[in-house]
């Protein structure tokens, strides 16, 4: 971990370095006050995103080719300490050109690229999308082989495969159309090495101008078990050119088994490019009972 840490300081104080070679230092500082039903209020580190630190680089390889990498590693603001070994987020390095982008590593799946996408409430602490149980998908399994093609009038889309060495064998697709105000994105992701979960996903956005309209569907079937259906829908409102307002609900109901409910409310405040303030709340009914939680905080990214 130290020498994580020194390797990054030293990248951070070369700066003419950086310039020379593309490289750059990059990170995310989000923490948040959290009060949870029950229990005390605690600072939490990620409110909207996950703290993190990281530095990236691209060659340019001529003909329009280009090589890139990245190494990328969460903090929990609220103790100093890395989390996970190493650079545990992203660490890869790839090509990419007008055939699209091929990245090897400890890479983001697919079906990562897409599933947050249109997760009321900032896709944070405070979105009720918490209920859904295929928020528990592995992400980066390691050991994967990633592929994003490029976009064809609008339309693009991303395979993934972690081979056996890594003991989570997970094959992940995803497909989506941007054009303007329409978003669609539809992912699906097989886990057989781990839980033989299947996780599909899809969602969508329109962008209305006085307000953007979000909906998300999924489901997730394990191996052994029953099938987990669920669906969300929410709405983004700008309040003024710096002030956001956002909110929605999310559902997840397991075949012949209980249903988790929410709803969630945040507004987000734009001090400047890089700073931004929020709060909000999220209530989740369930069969054990009710719970509720509010959050505000500040995120800064560089």
């Amino acid at each position: 971990m130290k020498k994580t840490l020194i390797a990054l300081a030293v990248l951070a104080a070369s700066g003419a370095a950086f310039a020379q070679s593309s490289v750059s230092l990059y990170g995310i500082a989000d923490i948040a006050l959290v009060k949870a039903k029950g229990s005390s209020a605690q600072l939490a580190s990620g409110g909207v995103s996950t703290s993190r630190l990281g530095f990236k680089g691209t060659e340019d390889l001529g003909g329009g080719l280009k090589a890139n990498f990245l190494f990328e590693e969460g903090i929990d603001l609220t103790t100093g300490a890395l989390k996970g070994n190493g650079f545990a987020r992203q660490a890869y390095v790839g090509l990419a050109g007008g055939f699209g982008e091929v990245k090897l590593g400890n890479v983001y799946t697919a079906y990562d690229d897409i599933s947050g996408a249109t997760n009321p409430v900032f896709d944070s602490v405070l979105a009720p999308t918490v209920v859904w149980a295929s928020t528990g998908y592995i992400s980066n399994p390691g050991s994967n082989i990633y592929y994003a093609s490029p976009s064809f009038g609008g339309v693009s889309g991303a395979v993934s495969y972690a081979l056996d060495g890594s003991k989570q064998k997970v094959t992940s697709v995803n497909v989506k159309y941007e054009g303007g105000p329409v978003y669609v994105g539809f992912g699906y992701q097989d886990e057989a090495d781990r839980t033989g979960n299947k996780f599909t996903r899809l969602n969508g956005s329109y962008d209305l101008g006085v307000v953007k309209l979000l909906a998300g569907y999924g489901q997730v079937k394990p191996e052994v078990g029953s099938k987990t259906t669920e669906y969300s829908f929410g709405a983004d409102v700008p309040l003024g050119s710096a002030l956001t307002l956002s909110t929605g609900l999310a559902s997840s109901k397991v075949d012949g088994g209980d249903n988790r409910n929410s709803v969630g409310l945040g507004v987000a405040y734009s001090m400047s490019k890089r700073t931004t303030l929020y709060t909000g709340f999220r209530k989740e009914n369930k069969a054990a009972g009710d719970t509720s939680l509010f959050a505000a905080g500040v995120k800064h990214t560089f």
